[in-house]
């Protein structure tokens, strides 16, 4: 490995390198967007349990409970999704080491940027995926006939 190179070649590395830094800005974006929904989640379940503990024989057990378990739901959604952020964010900041180091020394990584940046890449459709799933749970939930008296 040399520890002397041209500054050239510095230059154009960092500049391979600054490309997937733009993805992480969104990852980051999403993921303050999915934690606090998730924080919505993990609220609203708690006003429902300390419900359920001190009404136990009301009427409304039941949609509560249903409502608890529509909750769960979403809360693993959200919480997959930030997993899948979270290893997108690792796989995108290897590309960056990667192509760094691949145009700054004799390692021949090439091939591990492209892996790096499409797994990264994948791990981010992926969350969306769950973010979008979550989401429609979420619009579910939602009874708007309810408000008109249907």
């Amino acid at each position: 490995m040399a520890l002397f190179v041209e500054s050239a070649t510095v230059t154009h590395g960092i500049q391979l390198a600054v490309a997937p830094v733009f993805l992480l800005t969104a990852v980051s974006g999403l993921i303050g967007a999915v934690a606090g929904r998730l924080s919505r989640i993990i609220d609203r379940g708690r006003v429902l349990e300390d419900r359920l503990r001190q009404e136990a024989g009301s009427e409304l057990v039941p949609q509560w409970r249903s409502e608890l378990l529509m909750l769960r739901r979403r809360g693993l959604l959200a919480n997959t999704a930030i997993g899948l952020l979270t290893l997108c964010a690792l796989m995108i900041g290897l590309t960056i080491v990667v192509l760094f180091l691949g145009e700054t020394t004799a390692f021949r990584i090439d091939r591990w940027a492209i892996y790096a940046f499409l797994g990264g890449v994948s791990c981010f459709m992926a969350a969306l995926v769950c973010f979008f799933a979550e989401t429609l749970l979420a619009a579910r939930v939602l009874r708007f006939g309810h408000l008109d008296g249907r």
